[in-house]
């Protein structure tokens, strides 16, 4: 027993029934504040008994860094003072795309990071966003998601790392590794979500039900959270807001104590999403009050309700009082509370420094991360002709609905996004959110807003993403990066309406040597225009109709024509690709977003970007990814009749892992250490790439293998591994992956872990769609039950370099 759990179970014994499950609960605390600090009378009511964690991001929100430090140290204070037990907080925050509150460093959205393929880089982005939440007394990340999305209709796609189980599971193990250090103690404790198929809900409608069976629910979306557990020691699970087979995640004990716990191994917290436990309620229609609530959710396995108490109040002590539900399963959960409180260090200090100006820098850290990160995101998916670079200075026409916006770059989970979610609250455009449905309750009656909060409020979006976060448009990032250049430019349209300025931007370009089209989608909250986010699912996944007819019309010039797409998700461009000379994926890069644009447009800097997932020609092939069934999708046996629709090719636009760069790369040398091992064995492959161009570059090698299984499909192709590889203009270089065949392990029928004997290919290439090596590997002897041994990622090594003389 380690020495948190027992000083956790001592206390435990002198707690009250109360003072236990307010442990299992959360607050908003700036309905504590007002312009004189703490309010008594509010905290001697919310904090009567304690409390377990706090969202200190919410509400009128702290001015900045060094006010966010001031306001947690309050709360943390009174509670040490004022409350029985002085048992501190937990304070916990988003921070998918750095810390989500003023002043700090916003970096790329989920997806852009993940477009990156660059785990140690995302690495560094956790560890720095770890130091800046432990400097203003933040201790819990709500992040990151370890969804894998595969439905390009759903709205969260851009809060993923993608569709693959392994870029996902890379990616998240990174992420987590590096946000929670080496011990709690100074580290932050993360969060994976949504447990679990959240992202594949059914007709890609958020918090639908999940039509998948046991075994892609383990082998494909289980997958990350069991790296994450296995090879991170994630900390807490937040659960899915979805049903599957038809039990609310949030009421599934098969889910949370036998998947969860018994299978993977978690001893963590699990942590509801806002407002799940009273959706069981009010969206599931799976409980018929509050108190079959709480005990639905305590059953289940759900340890803390955010973000305020519904099923774990006053009616989870009168349910465990009536034998509905036994107090040690309370006990449970407030001792996994109280084993992090003790792990974080919060009872011998939850207090931080509260210089102002040493935590104004660190917050502030990490701006040249965030650009580098923006840049490597960039995918280039296009370049006929060599039309990018763009050289020398020519007339450009800069056209399109994101040629002049500054702030939609930031997407959900920023905190641009949350001033425009709060000013859309307070002038009445939304009403509701998941976990705030009360406007007049959650308004400046109950929640204090600081006077330069109010001040920010008053800018528009554009302004605010300039004035606090330096960012600018891509005009302005243009103009900067070719200042000689002839640059006009014109919206066209918005970016689902505004049909009526399309013949006035078509007059701009008419001139122009080159055309660059600013494309996209918008990710917003609940309000206002927007083509995805949180609750925002679309049928469609092409451009919005509107810019469909712009790139029609541009395109009848006959100018050279670039397409620079602002999107999180995948948009199906088949109508419009053959009309775009190329085109550029470039995600949502928030502050910096817009200069890595312009820096890869003008050739500054290299294009390097991957897809993290499938881009479909048309809406009608969604959902669309590589890791497809055999006898599925779009990778079919030669000679098979089934393998398309009557009016569209079943192959997608651009494949998973898809993106050029301003070189080439060739491989050749493909080597396995041995042509034959053992199901539990270990090959090496080994394959040298040059870079046989004319400029440096960054190839992304990627390992992929086919495998069958008896009496199962399997996928048709599996992610086993990548390596990023930077060389210079004829640069040759080795490659070796130690390829563990346990990670190709899959459930057999009868629920074990395994690897059986037979044929497997491996493949190596730049993309899942060009793999120009190709090796067989037989595997050997009997069938090996890897379950105790399972293998998650595949070790890499550049083992050679040399120059070719070309």
């Amino acid at each position: 027993m380690t020495d948190a759990r027992s000083r956790a179970l001592e206390l435990l014994g002198r707690m009250t029934m109360h003072e236990k499950v307010a442990q299992l609960t959360s607050v908003i605390p700036t309905m504590l504040f007002d312009a004189n600090g703490i309010r008594p009378e509010a905290a001697a009511a919310k904090l009567a008994n304690g409390i377990g964690y706090i969202e200190p991001h919410m509400g009128g929100f702290p001015a900045n860094a060094a006010e966010l430090a001031r306001l947690n140290n309050a709360v943390q204070r009174h509670l040490v003072q004022k409350t029985r037990l002085g048992i501190p907080a937990i304070m916990h925050i988003e921070a998918l795309n750095g810390v989500n509150a003023p002043t700090f460093t916003s970096f790329p959205t989920a997806i852009a990071l993940a477009a990156t393929w660059d785990t140690a880089r995302v690495g560094d982005m956790a560890d720095l966003t770890r130091r800046q939440m432990r400097s203003v007394g933040l201790h819990h990340a709500l992040s990151p998601l370890l969804d894998v999305a595969r439905d390009a209709r759903w709205g969260r796609v851009h809060e993923t790392y993608g569709e693959d189980p392994y870029l996902v599971s890379a990616l998240g193990v990174s992420f987590v590794r590096h946000l929670q250090g080496e011990s709690f103690q100074d580290g932050v404790i993360a969060t994976g979500k949504h447990f679990l198929g959240y992202a594949m809900s059914e007709a890609g409608l958020n918090m639908a039900t999940v039509p998948m069976g046991a075994r892609e629910l383990r082998e494909v979306h289980a997958r990350p959270f069991a790296a994450a557990i296995q090879l991170a020691g994630l900390g807490s699970i937040m659960n899915s807001l979805a049903d599957w087979d038809g039990v609310p995640a949030a009421a599934d004990p098969r889910v949370f104590r036998e998947m969860l716990r018994d299978e993977l191994g978690f001893d963590g917290t699990v942590v509801s999403d806002w407002s799940s436990i009273e959706n069981l309620v009010t969206h599931h229609r799976a409980a018929r009050d509050a108190r079959e609530a709480g005990v639905l959710g305590l059953r289940a396995g759900i340890d803390v309700e955010l973000p305020e108490p519904f099923g774990y109040g006053d009616s989870l002590i009168e349910a465990v009082r009536a034998g509905e539900i036994p107090e040690t399963t309370v006990d449970e959960s407030v001792v996994r509370v109280l084993t992090h409180k003790f792990q974080l260090g919060l009872f011998d200090n939850p207090y931080v420094e509260t210089d102002p100006v040493e935590i104004m820098s660190v917050a502030q850290e990490g701006r040249d991360l965030s650009l580098r990160l923006a840049r490597e995101s960039v995918t280039l998916l296009k370049n006929a002709g060599g039309v990018l670079p763009l050289s020398g200075a020519p007339r450009i026409a800069l056209i399109g609905p994101h040629a002049d916006r500054t702030g939609a770059a930031f997407a959900p989970y920023t905190f641009p996004s949350f001033i425009a979610l709060t000013r859309a609250m307070l002038k009445g455009a939304t009403s509701s959110m998941v976990g705030v449905d009360d406007i007049d309750s959650f308004g400046p009656h109950d929640a204090y807003v600081h006077q330069e909060i109010g001040d920010l409020l008053a800018m528009d979006e554009d302004e605010f993403a300039q004035t606090q976060y330096g960012a600018v448009s891509l005009a302005d990032a243009l103009r900067a990066a070719v200042p000689d250049a002839d640059i006009v430019v014109a919206a066209g349209c918005g970016i689902t309406d505004g049909a009526e300025e399309i013949e006035a931007a078509v007059e701009a370009a008419r001139d122009a040597d080159v055309v660059v089209l600013a494309l996209g989608g918008l990710a917003r909250w609940f309000f206002s225009e927007r083509t995805e986010g949180e609750g925002a699912d679309t049928a469609d996944v092409g451009l919005p109709d509107v810019q469909r007819r712009l790139v029609h019309e541009i395109a009848a010039l006959g100018r050279a024509t670039v397409g620079v797409i602002f999107s999180g998700r995948p948009v199906a461009l088949g109508d419009v690709e053959s009309q775009l000379d190329a085109i550029l994926l470039g995600y949502y890069g928030s502050q910096y977003g817009t200069r890595a644009l312009a820096d890869i447009l003008t050739g500054v800097a290299e294009p390097q970007g991957r897809l993290p997932y499938t881009i479909p020609r048309s809406s009608g092939q969604v959902p669309i990814h590589a890791g497809q069934r055999f006898g599925s999708g779009y990778r079919r046996r030669e000679g098979d009749p089934h393998g398309g629709y009557v009016d569209e090719t079943a192959a997608p636009l651009y494949p998973f892992g898809h993106g050029l760069t301003y070189t080439r790369f060739a491989y050749s040398d493909l080597k396995l250490s041995s042509t034959a091992a053992a199901p539990d064995g270990t090959v090496d492959v080994t394959v040298t790439i040059e870079n046989s161009g004319d400029r440096p570059g960054v190839e992304v090698v990627q390992l992929y293998v086919e495998d069958d299984a008896p009496g199962i499909a399997r996928p048709a192709l599996q992610l086993a591994g990548f390596h990023p590889l930077e060389l210079q203009p004829g640069e040759q270089a080795t490659v070796t992956f130690a390829l563990e065949l346990p990670l190709m392990a899959y459930m057999s029928l009868d629920g074990r872990w395994v690897v059986d004997p037979g044929p497997m290919w491996i493949a190596v290439g730049s993309s899942s769609s060009d793999l120009p090596l190709r090796s067989r590997l037989d595997i050997v002897g009997d069938t090996a039950d890897v379950t105790e041994r399972r293998v998650y990622l595949t070790p890499s090594t550049t083992t050679s370099r040399r120059m070719t003389g070309t």
